[in-house]
């Protein structure tokens, strides 16, 4: 298997969470783009962060742009096009981001924008410690791997919130069960009516601070241990 077809399968086979497709990408990019020594992915949010970095010199010239608010990174991220190095040594750029990055070990960058669900979130960064290892003929694989990285994390977004939903809704079907089991029991030993038996459930619930479900499981859990639950076949 090649190893572009090996480092692409990776990304889809991971563990199903964003951070764990973009350490892939980010590993990915250092397999199948020539030059690349290092990779990390930055995202927006309230504040920029890295979320996935293979090395230090990555990760320290992705954290020495936030601390000075701008860089190839950032521009990236914030102004959706990708943004090339090739020398940071004569780069003008960014003077004071550039000193800090070249003490870094970098020595050119290659930061292009990634998108989840269509709308740019943050860039995928790639270093390297010689000058002129990127050039423009190496930004439409980086767009395409980004891309691919893209559209992968927002699928297992969008699984792991149906996954969040159905668990949801799961446990919203079993506190509904023992809610009913305990007004059941209640209207059985109160002779009272089902909304009368509800408002004594909220009542408990309200007094206890505790919630619907924690108080119907244990109105639940004592009849059962009295022998008398709503189930119960004694007469």
């Amino acid at each position: 298997m090649p190893v572009a077809v090996r480092a692409l399968a990776s990304i889809m086979l991971s563990d199903g969470s964003r951070t764990a497709v973009l350490q892939r990408t980010c590993e990915a990019a250092t397999a199948i783009i020539p030059g690349v020594e290092e990779a990390s992915v930055t995202i927006l949010g309230d504040r920029p962060r890295t979320v996935a970095s293979t090395g230090t010199m990555a990760t320290q010239a992705d954290e020495a742009q936030y601390r000075i608010g701008h860089g190839p990174c950032l521009e990236a991220a914030h102004e959706g096009r990708p943004v090339l190095v090739t020398d940071l040594g004569e780069e003008q750029r960014w003077p004071v981001y550039a000193r800090e990055a070249l003490e870094s070990g970098v020595r050119a960058s290659l930061s292009v924008p990634l998108e989840f669900g269509g709308e740019t979130a943050g860039a995928l960064n790639l270093y390297a410690s010689r000058a002129d290892a990127f050039d423009a003929t190496m930004v439409d694989t980086a767009f395409d791997l980004a891309h691919y990285a893209g559209v992968v994390a927002t699928v297992s977004d969008e699984r792991d919130r149906a996954v969040k939903l159905a668990e949801e809704l799961q446990q919203a079907m079993q506190s509904r069960a023992v809610i009913e089991q305990a007004k059941g029991i209640l209207m059985r030993d109160r002779g009272c009516t089902a909304e009368e038996a509800f408002h004594a459930l909220v009542r408990l619930s309200q007094e206890s601070h505790q919630k619907l479900r924690v108080v119907a499981t244990r109105v639940v859990d004592q009849a059962t241990a009295k022998g008398t639950g709503a189930d119960s076949t004694s007469s």
